[in-house]
């Protein structure tokens, strides 16, 4: 490690460098989900007390005054959140205890989405400590397989334990420690590493693979880069598969749209595409339907419980949704309506205030970004962050997930910081 970067962090850096670098030892005492709910209020807990106790000495610019738009919309927007919980709460008298749950769900969940690009933005978190840990987050996803494959083969169960830490309320399989689970459609292990369960370790992987990309330090990024595609293989999500292959070169794409050569090849490829349209949509549609058939059952769960979420959001509660997640029938395997789909579970949980509330500043980040990611490396990884967000909306909830994908959303205050400049390296680290 670099002696300048790695022996003077601040204690925000410390935070954030030891818990990505100790996220599988803490996955295996079932403590990940309490690390990642926790760890934004413990850095922002920090922040203010440094803030108080060196005052306008070290901070003479308003601390406000630091925070992008962006992010006082992110802000404005979970607080819509909130306010559409607290008032589906009330409109459907699902009573005190209910409220105060749901309402501790969303400090969890959705006020992560928040917190993280607000801590980003304002503290002096250096975007090479996030990358290194995160390189090595992803690495470890290596032995962790490793040691779960020679399980797998010798005929020891992957299941290990309940972790204790599940009295504090959240989804069960959060606490599950597991080595391996079984995929109950082939009989075959399939691994969630440190995920709830085994799509958001594609998700996961998605991220710290344009996290990894960034690393200085050639034998990290290499680490880093073959524990993420591990993760993704082994994990054996359909959407993980197909956004982990697309999503370098899509962030290549949107990244060089100023360099006249983009618009050249736009001007061969697209009349190409013209022409070839037929085909070429013939054959992504065999394609999409042979993958959806090679899970029908869950493909069958997902569709039924998008059915489900649609028809009683219209018409039961369009305007704040019902307030929480509801168990589902028989027909969807007991699956909680409201789940398995960002975009439907806003519909069904909040209504149609919770959808804007996520799609609005989420299309006014992916829109900046886009704008700023033709200058900058570190705006360029926020913007493939930002096409994985939205990608992976339509197959997991982001705020259940929060709490693994928190330095993607760092990641994303960081690129919005008004100090980072086009090389991504810090003008004004101010060192304490």
């Amino acid at each position: 490690m670099a002696p300048s970067i790695f022996n003077q962090l601040t204690a925000e850096e410390q935070l954030v460098y030891s818990a990505l670098i100790f996220s599988y030892p803490i996955y295996v005492v079932g403590g990940l989900y309490v690390l990642g709910s926790v760890l934004g209020w413990a850095l922002l807990g920090v922040f203010l007390l440094r803030v108080y106790l060196l005052g306008k000495a070290k901070f003479p610019v308003p601390i406000l005054a630091l925070v992008s738009p962006i992010v006082w919309f992110w802000i404005l927007a979970m607080l819509v959140m909130l306010a559409a919980l607290l008032i589906a709460h009330i409109d459907r008298q699902l009573g005190t205890g209910a409220t105060i749950k749901s309402t501790i769900g969303w400090a969890k969940g959705w006020a992560l989405l928040a917190l993280f690009p607000l801590l980003g933005c304002i503290t002096t978190i250096r975007p090479q400590v996030v990358t290194r840990g995160v390189c090595v987050a992803a690495a470890s996803a290596i032995p962790f397989a490793l040691l779960g494959i020679a399980a797998y083969v010798i005929g020891l169960s992957g299941e290990l334990y309940m972790s204790p830490f599940k009295v504090i309320g959240g989804p069960e399989e959060a606490f599950r420690v597991r080595l391996f689970g079984i995929n109950p459609e082939t009989g075959m292990a399939r691994w969630q590493f440190t995920g709830p369960w085994a799509p958001a370790a594609g998700l996961l992987s998605c991220f710290q693979l344009v996290i990894c990309l960034q690393e200085s330090n050639r034998r990290w990024r290499l680490l880093g880069i073959a524990g993420a595609l591990t993760m993704c293989l082994l994990c054996q999500s359909r959407a993980g598969w197909a956004i982990f292959i697309a999503i370098v070169p899509i962030m290549i794409l949107l990244s060089t749209l100023k360099h006249p050569l983009s618009w050249i090849a736009a001007a061969i490829i697209l009349p190409a595409l013209v022409l070839l349209g037929e085909p070429i949509y013939q054959w992504v549609l065999e394609s999409y339907t042979q993958v959806k058939e090679s899970r029908p059952g869950s493909t069958r769960v997902r569709g039924t419980l998008a059915r489900l979420a649609l028809q009683r959001w219209e018409n039961e509660a369009p305007i704040w949704g019902h307030g929480t997640v509801e168990r589902g029938p028989k027909i969807v395997e007991y699956m909680p309506i409201g789940t398995h789909h960002s975009w439907y579970g806003l519909l069904f949980v909040k209504g149609i205030v919770g959808l804007f509330a996520l799609a609005l500043p989420l299309a006014l980040t992916s829109i900046y970004m886009l704008i700023a990611a033709q200058k900058s490396k570190t705006a360029r990884t926020a913007l493939g962050i930002c096409v994985i967000m939205l990608s992976y909306s339509f197959f997991e909830n982001l705020e259940i997930l929060a709490y693994i994908y928190w330095p993607a959303l760092l990641w994303l205050g960081i690129s919005l910081r008004p100090q980072i400049n086009h090389t991504g390296t810090t003008l004004a680290p101010g060192r304490v």
